[in-house]
């Protein structure tokens, strides 16, 4: 006689229609394809190969990216709460609306990338390169800098409370009657004011320190 359904020992931990998707053992080759929705959380995809991918919305939250090509990737919406991007390249990569807070980015490559309304609570920067990063509407309240190039665009809802570090500019301060380029002082001005606690360093070395409005 065939069998009719599954048996209790198909539908036990680790087999049948029920069993997890197990982590992968290799770094994920995973260019140019659509992965949107899929859950990769707490996954080692250290080194992986995600150029030019299609991540929207997808949950990363607590994965081991370290050392991935991300290039071009679009992770709109995406959560990577917790995540380790240690060395990813993410140059020309779309994070509008991704959640990074208490990610690990440090030594990043974020060049010419998309953040806007990006939630980067907590967020560690370190020696990260922010060069030509929309963070208009995004929120680094208590992310850490360290040394970063700062060639981002800031607007008045981007938010800074607690942020701490220090970075080089400049920055492009978006308004409604135009843009403003800040660097130096005024740099270090404007983070202040807006509850920042962030050295900006200039071309000769010079720091501007401090925090409330002077």
């Amino acid at each position: 006689m065939g069998r009719t359904g599954p048996t209790d020992q198909d539908l036990a931990p680790g087999r049948g229609r029920h069993a997890p998707i197990e982590t992968p053992r290799r770094p994920l080759d995973a260019v140019g394809l659509d992965l949107s929705g899929a859950d990769f959380s707490r996954t080692d995809l250290s080194e992986s190969w995600l150029t030019d991918a299609r991540l929207r919305d997808v949950r990363l939250i607590g994965a081991d990216l370290y050392r991935s090509d991300a290039q071009g990737a679009d992770l709109t919406g995406a959560d990577l709460t917790g995540a380790s991007l240690v060395r990813v390249n993410l140059d020309d990569a779309v994070l509008r609306h991704a959640r990074l807070d208490g990610a690990d980015l440090t030594k990043a490559s974020l060049c010419d990338v998309d953040a806007f309304g990006a939630s980067c609570r907590g967020t560690r920067f370190g020696g990260a390169s922010l060069l030509n990063v929309d963070f208009r509407s995004a929120d680094l309240s208590g992310s850490v800098f360290d040394g970063n190039a700062f060639q981002v665009t800031l607007d008045q809802h981007t938010k800074l409370d607690g942020t701490s570090g220090s970075v080089f500019g400049p920055a492009t301060l978006t308004h409604p009657t135009g843009t403003r380029t800040l660097s130096g002082p005024d740099l270090h001005h404007w983070i202040s004011t807006h509850g920042g606690s962030v050295r900006v360093v200039n071309g000769q070395g010079t720091a501007f320190r401090g925090r409330g409005r002077s």
